[in-house]
């Protein structure tokens, strides 16, 4: 794997944690900083490496509490190297070449978790980091050069041996402390200290370590006894080669400012009054009033199931016409979860802490929201007749174009509840055996979900006895013709369920006009319309001799509007309809 996909792993990673932090109540902070920074152990003594500085940004996000939190931290290390000088002596000299600048180089990026306590004004952090380091080695060659009986002779006595690139890549990790203090609730400034070592010998399939090849050994072999040659307190000869390895070791201290966004952190942390006047917060048993609102219409929403879990409490209700669930009194101080939930889609999980229950006032009052797109139609069934709501009632959501239905039988109340998806039409009827409902129609068309929740509908449910008349809701025929319309067809389909859900049921269809044309075409147009309903309901499986067609034109007009006599068009429509009549029901 090349560096720039591990790179891009560590964002994705990163990336990953900080989307499901936001989801979670918590201070997000940003800071800058720099400082010195010292080469350790065999870091510091391979080369004389000396000591450097660092820089760099941080980004933290707490999850609830301000306690514990994710970090990011990418910084850049230099650290020079002692340069070689060149040494003569009485038979040869020693000399360094530099193939690259003089330097340790480093970028460090890594990821992990953060841990602040915290005083007032006065923060402590604590963070633990790993992810990878992108190192430059300085890259040199120390020649010893002689002359004895044999000529002159130069040796290569210490050398560096890194990639071709002078580069290297390694896992690295990261640990230190943080001391601030806040000026305000968001912008503060720190001192931190840190250690930052890299890890392993390789990283993918290269050498990762800085490496040195160094000739030398005792005292009691040298070259010539002219050669009393000390570089870095050693003797140089040619008779043995060691090889040194080393990793990044250095210990960072340095300053910085930052800038937490949100005011969770000094909220959780109040300001400490002065020496004087200062009142410690009231932290004490509190009653919960938790309250679910529509989130795009900021309506109180009811029949949310509220569960409150934490301290050993476990509570859940349902929310009433204002929106409110049970109030769970006197609960104790410490750390809670709400979640409301209504039709298969949950709230944002609301996060309670100790520091919530200070304050003098008896009761937490918290509102959640919950965010379906769909309109919710809340309908009664009623008694044709009584002129009352009707228990107990099995009803149908059909949509009209996807086909789709589903039934839901209707409370104590006479109430039952669907939710409607944007932009579709639906019929809604009763389907309960000896009972008989028109055909409703409802439209969420042209309808805003910000400005609009609820759809209202009353549908009439009639008993089934003999004699009793109907008039079928929203049958329309198109002018002069008597072909039955889609829209027809769906309220006819509601007489094939009845007929087919109450056997022993035969019945009358008959057709109406009103009175304007002649008398004698309104009555064969009218015929021609009750023999297409009897026609399709006898296609959808009803026996024929169940269903009787009949037209009788204008001759049951239901108000004044005769021949000759002016009415209005609203006037006309109250005559044009079609009805059953029970012809035979036991």
């Amino acid at each position: 794997m090349t560096m720039k996909k591990y790179l891009l792993a560590l964002m994705l990673i990163g990336f990953a944690f900080y989307a499901l932090a936001q989801q979670s109540k918590g201070d997000f902070q940003v800071g800058i900083f720099g400082g010195a920074s010292s080469p350790l152990n065999k870091y510091k003594n391979i080369v004389d490496t000396k000591m450097g500085y660092h820089g760099g940004i941080f980004m933290d996000k707490y999850f609830s509490g301000n306690r514990l939190g994710l970090g990011i931290d990418a910084r850049y290390i230099y650290n020079r190297v002692a340069k070689n000088e060149s040494v003569a002596f009485l038979n040869g000299m020693i000399s360094t070449h530099y193939a690259s600048k003089k330097r340790f180089e480093d970028f460090v990026f890594s990821l992990g978790p953060t841990y602040r306590f915290t005083d007032n004004r006065f923060h402590v952090e604590a963070y633990l980091r790993g992810g990878v380091m992108l190192q430059s080695f300085p890259e040199f060659v120390t020649t010893l050069t002689y002359k004895d009986t044999r000529g002159v002779t130069s040796v290569d006595v210490l050398k560096t041996v890194n990639d071709a690139s002078n580069k290297a890549n390694s896992w690295a990790a990261l640990a230190g402390l943080r001391f601030n203090y806040m000026f305000t609730p968001q912008f503060g400034a720190y001192v931190h200290v840190d250690y930052v070592q890299a890890l392993g010998s390789k990283f993918g399939s290269k050498e990762s370590r800085f490496t040195t090849e160094e000739f030398k050994a005792d005292a009691e072999n040298p070259i010539t006894a002219t050669t009393e040659v000390i570089h870095h307190g050693n003797h140089y000869f040619l008779d043995a080669k060691t090889v040194e390895y080393t990793v990044h070791q250095t210990l960072n201290a340095g300053v910085g400012l930052k800038y937490a966004f949100g005011k969770g952190q000094w909220e959780a942390v109040p300001s400490r009054p002065l020496k004087y006047d200062e009142v410690k917060p009231v932290i004490q048993n509190k009653d919960l009033q938790i309250v679910v609102k529509d989130k795009q219409t900021q309506l109180a929403l009811s029949g949310v199931t509220v569960s409150i879990v934490g301290e050993g409490i476990e509570e859940r209700s349902i929310t009433d016409a204002n929106g409110q669930a049970n109030k769970v009194v006197a609960i104790k101080p410490g750390n809670y979860e709400v979640i409301g939930e209504k039709n298969g889609i949950k709230t944002p999980i609301l996060y309670l802490s100790a520091e919530d229950f200070q304050g003098s006032a008896g009761t937490i009052l918290r509102e959640i929201y919950h965010d379906d797109p769909r309109f919710t139609l809340i309908g009664e069934t009623f008694d044709c007749d009584l002129q009352r709501n009707l228990p107990n009632i099995s009803t149908v959501l059909t949509n009209t174009e996807t086909k789709m239905n589903v039934s839901q039988i209707s409370d104590a109340e006479g109430k039952f509840i669907y939710q409607l998806e944007q932009n579709s039409d639906y019929s809604v009827v009763a389907n309960q055996q000896g009972r008989y409902s028109q055909t409703e129609f409802v439209s969420t068309k042209g309808l805003d979900r910000s400005q609009t929740l609820y759809v209202t509908l009353k549908l009439g449910v009639c008993e089934l006895k003999n004699d009793a008349e109907f008039v079928l809701k929203n049958i329309f025929y198109d002018f002069d013709k008597s072909d039955i319309r889609p829209d027809a067809a769906l309220v006819l389909d509601n007489v094939v369920a009845i007929l087919k859900q109450n056997p022993t049921l035969k019945i009358e269809l008959s057709s109406h006009t009103d009175s304007r044309g002649n008398d004698d075409y309104n009555l064969k147009l009218s015929q021609r319309r009750a023999d297409a309903a009897v026609k399709y309901i006898v296609s959808k499986g009803i026996s024929a001799s169940r269903v009787v067609a009949k037209g009788y034109g204008e001759k049951r007009l239901l108000n004044r509007c005769g021949n000759g006599v002016q009415c209005s068009e609203q006037e006309h429509q109250i005559n044009r309809r079609t009805e059953i009549k029970i012809l035979e029901y036991h």
